[in-house]
């Protein structure tokens, strides 16, 4: 599936307005905050259509899953928008995990778990809150914003020390650059590693500046912008992935990624690419294969990625992050 879909939900009293553009979009909040209502309204929808006094706009189907045979029925489903509550037990199974990720429909969980299992973004996480009333104040909107941005500060940062998920390429060129800045960077070896590393380097002096591939790290962000709050010293900056970054950089020559860049959405299709990362990492090693030169891997740099040129186009992207 693939695609931004907007998605309309009302009755006379209430509305939701929003769109859907990935494989994986979780809804949270505490009780009361309007999760389990929209799928309720979506469902009774379902059941008696215009009867149920529920009007929805979408140009795919709406459908929900409950506990009850919920294999048997997302294996009658395709190329639709399925939401599902957190009270269903299945959510955190690794065999729904399992069918989540090869499937074509896109999945909306509104849930405060950490579904560890799941590689989805920071950047479709959303909160709920109500935000007025219109209609000659008959109808109140429950407004959905993203709880989590790209980076964690809206000033230039200069950091004093660097950790990064990525163990691999993404790790060897921010050692470049912390290096030329004649400041330490490590690897936490994994997402599921990133509190702990975190906690170990608490006390080094300066900015800390993590680095994250926002498009997996949902499941780790609750806890980072947690231990964030109360450690003013530590930045978050999560890009899509290291690839994106480098494509958006233009950093690469012959690489003509402006499209994907631009509406990644209406290119990644969501049965064969699990996460967006999963997708640019593809994609830049497919259009570098045939040149020796600029040839990408997820495992080693080419010293291409290293030159300066390079290391300047993504200083220049990273705009509030200060590297000189």
């Amino acid at each position: 599936m693939k695609g931004a879909y907007r998605v309309v939900v009302e009755t006379r009293k209430i509305k939701y307005d929003f769109c859907i553009k990935r494989n994986i979009t979780i809804f949270t909040g505490d009780s009361g905050s309007g999760k389990t209502v929209l799928i309720d309204l979506i469902r009774e929808y379902r059941r008696y259509g215009s009867d149920s006094g529920v009007s929805i706009s979408c140009a795919c189907s709406l459908r929900t899953l409950d506990n009850e045979d919920w294999e048997y029925q997302l294996k009658g489903i395709s190329q639709s928008i399925i939401f599902i509550d957190e009270g269903n037990r299945f959510l955190v199974s690794k065999k729904f995990s399992d069918l989540v990720i090869k499937s074509d429909n896109y999945f909306v969980f509104a849930t405060r778990e950490k579904l560890s299992m799941l590689p989805y973004s920071i950047h479709e996480i959303y909160g709920f809150r109500k935000s007025g009333r219109f209609r000659n104040a008959k109808q109140t909107y429950n407004e959905i914003y993203h709880l989590y941005g790209e980076i964690s500060e809206t000033e230039g940062i200069e950091p004093a020390f660097v950790i990064t998920e990525d163990s691999n390429s993404g790790y060897e060129f921010f050692l470049k650059l912390a290096n030329q800045k004649n400041i330490t960077c490590i690897s936490a070896k994994g997402k599921s590693n990133v509190i702990k590393s975190l906690i170990e380097n608490r006390y080094t002096e300066g900015k800390k500046l993590l680095i994250a591939d926002g498009a997996a790290f949902g499941s780790e962000i609750k806890d980072v912008s947690e231990y964030i709050s109360v450690d003013s010293d530590t930045i978050l900056y999560a890009p899509e992935s290291f690839e994106w970054l480098l494509l958006s950089a233009n950093a690469c020559p012959n690489v003509n990624s402006s499209q994907i860049i631009r509406c990644p959405e209406n290119v990644i299709d969501s049965k064969e690419y699990a996460s967006w990362e999963q997708y640019f990492t593809k994609f830049l090693t497919e259009q570098t294969k045939e040149d020796p030169v600029w040839r990408y891997s997820k495992k080693k740099l080419s010293k291409a990625y290293l030159s300066e040129k390079v290391l300047g186009a993504v200083k220049r992207f990273m705009k509030l992050i200060i590297w000189d």
